[in-house]
């Protein structure tokens, strides 16, 4: 078995353990392939054992990889920070944006959906802040926002709400933050009931993800490998662009 396919096999029965655990189905998990750095190859290769989802943080890798892999029948979804002038040409990809955190972004993808003659299905981005409340620096809405750009999204013709994505915060145990999301997720529901999606969870805490109620979880590291960073340090989630 190749270490691609051995690291598939472990993810999978992780996300299987992890569903079984909390009373849900695996099936009702989605696993999102990030494959953020790593070359079209290793794309392909994993598309061989199965996988057909696949994100990226980069429009131009983004753009590169979908056109080289345009007949391999993916799905391609975009969880970086999304710059309005780059908007439209995710939405010519087709890709499910995880990212949406304000109303102008929402607005110019609309645009974009519209003028593609297709909605672009969305995820409202939250930010679950730290500690006591603190910042979580890694982009998304404030809860208290949500709704207003939910509602946003959901009057939007060229856009289709699908849920809420989130990274938990840094100092806090995750648990504790996927609690949140999904408490706001069901309230979420309440008025956009096909917002059924919550893409939560990564290589080091998707279990926890899993529990609280994840349909999609983002893993790269345990499924390619670390990433090294310029400052030497290892990270799985997208580094914030700057923004319009």
């Amino acid at each position: 078995m190749s270490p691609l396919a051995e690291n598939l096999r472990a993810v999978r029965a992780r996300i299987d353990a992890a569903a079984r655990a909390a009373g849900r189905e695996p099936d009702d998990v989605a696993l999102l392939a990030i494959s953020k750095t790593w070359p079209v190859d290793d794309v392909r290769a994993l598309a061989g054992l199965g996988q057909r989802d696949f994100g990226e943080n980069r429009v131009q890798e983004l753009l590169g990889k979908a056109a080289e892999l345009a007949g391999a029948d993916l799905r391609w979804h975009f969880v970086g920070q999304l710059q309005r002038n780059k908007a439209a040409a995710v939405a010519r990809t087709g890709a499910v944006v995880h990212s949406v955190d304000r109303a102008s972004l929402a607005a110019t993808l609309d645009r974009a959906g519209q003028e593609a003659g297709r909605a672009v299905d969305v995820l409202v981005q939250v930010d679950l802040g730290g500690p006591e409340g603190q910042a979580a620096a890694r982009g998304g809405a404030q809860p208290r926002d949500v709704p207003a750009l939910a509602d946003a999204v959901a009057g939007s013709p060229g856009l289709r709400l699908r849920g809420l994505m989130a990274v938990a915060p840094r100092g806090e145990h995750p648990a504790a933050a996927f609690e949140r999301l999904a408490a706001l997720a069901e309230r979420l529901r309440a008025d956009h009931p096909g917002a059924v999606e919550i893409s939560a969870g990564m290589s080091g805490d998707l279990e926890d993800a899993v529990a609280a109620g994840a349909t999609i979880v983002r893993v790269g590291t345990a499924l390619f490998g670390a990433r090294p960073l310029p400052c030497g340090e290892f990270e799985e989630h997208q580094p914030r662009e700057s923004q319009p």
